[in-house]
């Protein structure tokens, strides 16, 4: 049985705006990072690598090829404040 031609104007609506959809996420994650690819299974390493980048360059993704870092790096701390217990 043909389909008809009615159900091909909506499918295709349909399809495209899952299109424009995937695409559009896919070039916002491009442009987030960097313009590098997305990073998949990360492990805890890699997760701790990328904070100590960002401490240093401020991007998550950039990297520094210098021995000595700057001077902002010694006072960002990776430790974040906690309260106070009372006891």
């Amino acid at each position: 049985m043909p389909v008809p031609f009615e159900s091909l104007l909506p499918f295709a609506i349909i399809a495209g705006m899952y299109v424009v959809t995937a695409t559009g996420l896919s070039v916002t994650r491009y442009y987030s990072n960097d313009k590098k690819p997305t990073r998949h299974g990360l492990d805890t390493w890699e997760k701790q690598m990328m904070e100590r980048d960002r401490r240093l360059t401020g991007s998550l993704r950039g990297q520094s090829d210098s021995p000595i870092a700057s001077a902002a790096f010694a006072t960002n701390s990776i430790w974040y404040l906690e309260k106070q217990r009372n006891h």
